[in-house]
């Protein structure tokens, strides 16, 4: 199949769960509420030509890694848990063994953050996962009552990292897109490419709009206007599907694109305890 065919056929696929977006534009608890951006990290990668192979050779790049704390009607959403609260204790952060990879640090703790809200781990309904990497699952065992949603394509991979949840940490084995609370306000949108399982969020704000949260189907804002596919993803044509996917969600729901890593754009936005609407 052709690329732009794979592309529109891919886009195809939102238009039954798309159409519930209605719903939630009619306001009332059945909707969402508020959404906090939290600091879940922040560092130094050390080549960024890892997610644009030959550009960017030995750049260097200020790197954030954030978590998103949704309120909707319904219970709170937690999407991914950034990198360990341990990290915080370490005077120097955690410094990689290959100079490439990325020098992470926690200024603040998410048990800290949440706690500022007057929010306990336990009142999480819901985690959802972009994908399973430590800089997006470092806190799950802060709530091992909230219902996980992730891919079941993710959550059965084999990574060489070994296991990435508890046995009897409750889950919800998704295939393909999710409808979170059934009103079509906080959508998980399936981009599989940068592991078997990958998802973004589309979340539509009564008073911001919506935002489609990346996980790191992207990293940064010139790799998405590049369309470039990092040299480590599991399948590059997957890859390149779901930022085509991406791109057609956000022309018909009008939406944002929040890119999990790119400082530069989250420098410009509010960070909790101020919030969205």
């Amino acid at each position: 199949m052709k690329p732009i065919q794979l592309g529109l056929t891919l886009a195809a696929t939102l238009a039954i769960p798309l159409t519930l977006a209605p719903a939630c534009a009619q306001g009332g608890k059945s909707g969402v509420e508020r959404l906090y951006i939290l600091n879940c990290g922040e560092g130094v990668a050390g080549d960024i030509s890892r997610w644009s192979p030959g550009v960017n050779v030995g750049k260097s790049m200020d790197f954030v890694d954030s978590c998103y704390l949704i309120k909707h009607g319904q219970g709170w959403l937690l999407w991914d848990t950034g990198l360990a609260d341990a990290i915080a204790a370490m005077p120097e952060g955690q410094r990689p063994a290959d100079p490439r990879m990325t020098h992470w640090r926690r200024p603040k703790t998410l048990a800290a953050q949440l706690d500022q809200l007057g929010v306990k781990p336990s009142d999480i309904k819901y985690v959802a996962v972009s994908h399973t990497h430590p800089d997006h699952i470092g806190n799950m065992t802060l709530f091992p009552q909230s219902m996980l949603l992730v891919q079941k394509a993710e959550y059965e991979w084999p990574s060489p990292l070994g296991p990435r949840f508890k046995a009897d940490h409750p889950v919800t084995k998704l295939e393909g897109d999710h409808d979170v609370f059934g009103d079509g306000s906080v959508m998980i949108i399936s981009t599989p490419g940068h592991t078997p399982g990958h998802q973004s969020l589309l979340v539509k704000l009564p008073k911001t709009g919506a935002v489609l949260l990346s996980g790191d189907a992207v990293h940064f804002k010139e790799n998405w206007e590049n369309r470039r596919v990092p040299e480590g993803n599991d399948s590059k044509d997957k890859t390149a599907a779901s930022m085509q996917r991406m791109a057609d969600v956000m022309a018909k729901e009008k939406a944002q694109l929040w890119i999990n890593h790119d400082k530069a754009q989250r420098d410009g936005q509010k960070m909790s305890p101020e919030y969205y609407e």
